[in-house]
C-alpha cells in the first residue's frame, strides 16, 4: 500500500514538474509530417511549427510515462524509421560550435563524438567518444552535412533495451519533405528559436503522439488545453 502511494506521489510529481513542453502531433501512425508547439507555464511561446518525422510514422517509444496503446499499435524498434510515441525528458544540447550560451549541458559535436546504434554494444543507445574498440554500428555526431549542426538530446530508450531504439534527436531537417531514421527535423531557424528557449533548471520533455492519443495527453497535461494541434478537427 505504501509503495503504491508513493508510486502515484512521484508520478504526480513528474506530470506537473516540468515547466517547458515540446509537443509534437502528427495525423496518424503513419505520416512522415508533425506540427510542433512549445509551452511554458501553460501559455505557448512560438507559433506552430512544421516538422518532419520518421519516415514510416510513429511506433511506441520507452519514455517516462506509459501511454494508452491497442494491441496492432507499431512498436518503435532499431532500424524501423519511426520516431519514438511517447514523454520524454530533453536532456541535452549538442552542435558543431565549440562556444555556446545555451541553459542545456552542451556536447561538442567533433569528429570523435559518436552515437552507438549496435544493440550488442555496452555503449548501445549512449553518445560517447570514439573507443578503442570501435562498435560495430554507430553514427558520426559530426557530420559532412548540416543536420546535426545543432540538435537536442531525447531520452527515449534510457536503459538501453536491446533493439527498442537508439539515437533519437531533435535536429536540422535534410530538406522540406524529408522524412527522418526515426528523430524529429525542422528548419535550423526553428530550431535555433528553441535551444535558445530551453532551461535544464525547468525540466524540459517532448511529448510526441498520434492525433488519437491528443485526449489522453489533456488529462494528464491540462496546461496544454490552449494547443492548436490537439484540438479534434
Amino acid at each position: 500500500m505504501i509503495k503504491s502511494f508513493l508510486i502515484l506521489i512521484s508520478f504526480s510529481i513528474f506530470l506537473h514538474s516540468s515547466q517547458q513542453i515540446i509537443l509534437v502531433v502528427s495525423n496518424d501512425f503513419n505520416t512522415s509530417y508533425a506540427k510542433l508547439e512549445c509551452f511554458e507555464d501553460g501559455k505557448t511561446i512560438f507559433k506552430s511549427i512544421n516538422v518532419n518525422i520518421g519516415k514510416k510514422g510513429l511506433g511506441w517509444g520507452l519514455g517516462n510515462i506509459t501511454l494508452t496503446k491497442n494491441k496492432l499499435d507499431p512498436i518503435k524498434k532499431e532500424g524501423d524509421k519511426k520516431a519514438p510515441i511517447g514523454v520524454f525528458k530533453l536532456s541535452s544540447v549538442y552542435g558543431y560550435s565549440k562556444q555556446n550560451n545555451f541553459h542545456m549541458p552542451y556536447l561538442h559535436a567533433n569528429k570523435k563524438l559518436i552515437c552507438v546504434d549496435d544493440s550488442d554494444s555496452k555503449h548501445y543507445n549512449k553518445i560517447i567518444h570514439m573507443p578503442e574498440v570501435r562498435p560495430k554500428s554507430f553514427e558520426f555526431m559530426k557530420r559532412d552535412d548540416a543536420q546535426y549542426e545543432l540538435g537536442v538530446v531525447v531520452e527515449h530508450n534510457s536503459d538501453a533495451l536491446s533493439q527498442r531504439g537508439s539515437c533519437i534527436f531533435l535536429h536540422v531537417q535534410k530538406s522540406k519533405d524529408s522524412g527522418t531514421a526515426g528523430c524529429t527535423a525542422m528548419k535550423l531557424s526553428d530550431l535555433k528559436k528553441i535551444v535558445s528557449w530551453l532551461d535544464i533548471d525547468k525540466k524540459p520533455i517532448l511529448i510526441q503522439i498520434p492525433k488519437s492519443s491528443s485526449k489522453e495527453i489533456l488529462k494528464l497535461y491540462p496546461e496544454l488545453r490552449s494547443s492548436e494541434i490537439l484540438k479534434s478537427d
